[in-house]
């Protein structure tokens, strides 16, 4: 299955957009679309998990503990830690190069962290 990607509340939507207008055929859903504004990381982790998209964050410190609490009940499509320190081209070019060239099962229960 083609991975999907879910940015989560805090993550740079500039971001999302020179993604999409790189490559239009990657589904990249922003947290305003999926509604994630004010909901725990607990939550924003099932809503990803229910629609089988990897949640691409900043949150480096929160972020994968809360998934380890999840995948030890649920399944879920992984996590994608972005430092800001990245410039938007490279984080782009890596989301780009991750779409094309992973599958989304790939993803299950795992975190990453860019630079790959």
């Amino acid at each position: 299955m083609k991975l999907r990607f879910q940015a989560d509340a805090d993550f740079n939507q500039i971001i999302v957009l020179a993604t999409l207008r790189r490559e239009p055929a990657i589904n990249f859903q922003t947290a305003l679309t999926a509604d994630l504004a004010h909901r725990q990381d607990s939550e924003v982790l099932g809503l990803a998990a229910r629609e089988g998209r990897l949640l691409v964050t900043h949150d480096r410190k929160p972020m994968p503990r809360h998934l380890a609490e999840f995948v030890a009940t649920q399944t879920s499509p992984g996590l994608l830690v972005v430092p800001q320190y990245l410039s938007v081209a490279s984080v782009v070019e890596d989301l780009i190069l991750i779409w094309s060239a992973s599958e989304a099962e790939e993803w299950l229960n795992r975190v990453s962290f860019l630079p790959l």
